[in-house]
């Protein structure tokens, strides 16, 4: 019996360069600053990547494949626990699509193939808004925001 599948979906407009926008999703020492991680690759199509936490420990968050590269419009890649790493049904895909957009940048990211009601899938409607926001934040005044904030109890 195949799971039911869900997708996340998000678009964003940034006043940068397609280059600076693919810059900041695959250099380690811009993602660091609006996302508290590093996606670390050769980024060469096949290849892995780790998204490892930029802190002392260092610990690595998620893993997956490059499955595709198109400097600098577009990158997908697989998306999984590491403990789920050796199980390819386990994996979602993300995709980042840059597109020049009158003087600005149209990211559009996708993360699909996500098993529907999974803690990944509620994870990543909560992380990706604020990580994408922190982002924009970053290359348009130099500053991210916190991406481990917490709201404020009532």
């Amino acid at each position: 019996m195949s799971q039911d599948k869900t997708s996340f979906v998000y678009v964003t407009y940034i006043r940068s360069t397609p280059d600076k926008v693919f810059e900041a999703i695959t250099q380690p020492d811009i993602a660091r600053r609006y996302w508290g991680h590093e996606n670390v690759s050769d980024w060469a199509p096949g290849s892995p990547w780790q998204h490892v936490r930029a802190d002392e420990q260092r610990d690595v968050k998620l893993v997956g494949k490059v499955i595709e590269i198109a400097p600098p419009r577009r990158l997908v890649i697989s998306w999984a626990n590491p403990s789920q790493a050796d199980d390819p049904a386990a994996a979602s895909r993300v995709s980042f699509d840059i597109a020049e957009y009158d003087g600005m940048v149209r990211l559009t990211v996708t993360h699909d193939e996500l098993q529907a009601g999974s803690g990944m899938a509620t994870g990543i409607q909560k992380g990706w808004p604020i990580v994408l926001s922190s982002l924009k934040s970053l290359l348009e005044t130099g500053q991210g925001i916190d991406v481990f904030a917490q709201p404020k109890a009532a």
